[in-house]
């Protein structure tokens, strides 16, 4: 065999396996934008595209793969409901300017600044309340009825049938899948709940059909609005602690320090550039994606080149009009049942964070910070005046940084009985 032949078969190889680094990220990719009412080809176009930047800004080293971030949620449904997709995206663009102001003073002062700003007792709460704060959309899709309760769109008792076969499918995958199975565990729920859902006339191929094969993706470009802005940047704090842990798994992986080469301040960067793009463009914010890092463990695939090609098909794809006309045919139950999972996921690592940490809550000084994170985040508490309003999860992570920072640090021996 040729030279030639060989660098031929390598480079189908990374093909092959750039597909499949991309067919596991699929499922959460367009997960966010259907679950939040963006474009699911604008998300995979914004994902590809990030993905490369990603690898421009940390020259190519290391092998991760860029898309729609599960944090966002619950601040994109409420800003797209609030201040419509465009107002909403001037806060996730700041949120990737909060990326690259944190990639900076890690830079000139160590990565130990970002543990003294943000301790596991403030991140712990404020990831609990991402998940908690619109569970209840979770449950109204669930039961057939729009993200706000307002109207009913199926039958509760068929809906609620669709949603328990979403999520009964994705509970079995995760805990007994293993492998391949285990990392798509998502997609298999959506694809069961799908299948229920089409005999009962749940499913409506109308625009499938009317699509074109190949169209431009719907982007959306910013419209500044400084409420969007400060109710999600603050969401950013949670995802940036998320980052150097994926850093730290994929490390361990391929077994190079990769916050030492190319450097914790880089990768951030990526991340944050990457998801101020999607800003620009109408898309989700990006993030490191842990199940192609578990993807990258099982293929030991740790060429970066891999995730090039994976972007680039991401790309290709998000100029399909029929694809993205195929996933908004999914019915809201299927991802509601989904949903009804995934926020208590969220809630219960921001949990564990705090028992990972060892978080003392008989401490007075961490039960008020942590109390306070949850009331303020769950209860929607509002501050501010018109025109300028800071409330939800935005407003309790502002708390808990300003709490921790002016609190005393007063511990409190607690004796036992004898």
């Amino acid at each position: 065999m040729t030279a030639i032949e060989k660098e031929a078969m390598g480079c189908a190889k990374q093909v092959l396996v750039g597909l499949q680094m991309l067919f596991v990220a699929f499922g959460a990719l367009v997960l966010v934008p259907i679950l939040t009412g963006l474009n699911p080809n604008v998300a995979l176009f914004t994902a590809g595209a990030g993905t490369l930047l990603f690898q421009l800004i940390t020259k190519r080293q290391v092998p991760i793969f860029l898309a729609s971030s599960f944090a966002f949620i619950a601040p994109i449904i409420y800003g797209v409901q609030t201040w419509g997709i465009a107002g909403t995206m001037s806060g996730l663009l700041a949120a990737g300017i909060v990326y690259m102001l944190l990639a900076l003073l890690i830079r000139f002062r160590g990565r130990g600044i970002v543990k003294r700003v943000l301790p596991p007792v403030v991140v712990g709460p404020v990831i609990m309340v991402i998940g908690l704060n619109l569970a209840p959309v979770a449950v109204f899709m669930a039961l057939g009825k729009t993200g706000d309760g307002a109207a009913v769109l199926f039958p509760q008792g068929q809906a609620l049938g669709v949603a328990m076969v979403s999520l009964l499918v994705t509970i079995i995958a995760v805990l007994t899948g293993k492998g391949m199975i285990r990392l798509i565990s998502i997609l298999l729920g959506i694809c069961a709940g799908y299948l229920v859902a089409l005999p009962l006339g749940m499913v409506n191929f109308a625009p499938v059909l009317e699509a074109p094969l190949f169209a431009v993706p719907s982007f959306v470009f910013p419209q500044w609005n400084w409420q969007a802005v400060f109710f999600i940047v603050p969401v950013a704090i949670a995802p940036a602690i998320e980052h150097i842990g994926d850093m730290l798994a994929i490390s361990n992986v391929t077994g190079k320090n990769f916050l030492e080469k190319p450097g914790l301040h880089r990768t951030l960067m990526g991340d944050g550039v990457a998801t101020s793009l999607a800003a620009m463009l109408g898309g989700p914010p990006n993030t490191t994606y842990s199940e192609v890092t578990g993807a990258v463990t099982l293929t030991r695939a740790f060429n970066p080149a891999v995730m090039t090609w994976a972007a680039a098909v991401a790309i290709v794809l998000s100029f399909s009009g029929t694809l993205g006309a195929l996933l908004g045919t999914i019915p809201t139950p299927v991802m509601g049942g989904i949903m009804t999972l995934l926020f208590g996921t969220i809630a219960a690592i921001g949990m564990n964070t705090l028992i990972r940490e060892a978080v003392d809550l008989v401490q007075p000084r961490n039960l008020v910070i942590v109390s306070l994170i949850l009331v303020f985040g769950i209860g929607d508490m509002a501050l501010g005046f018109k025109g300028f309003m800071v409330q939800g999860i935005g407003l309790s992570a502002l708390v808990g940084v300003f709490l921790h920072l002016v609190l005393p640090n007063r511990e409190v021996s607690i004796r036992k009985a004898s």
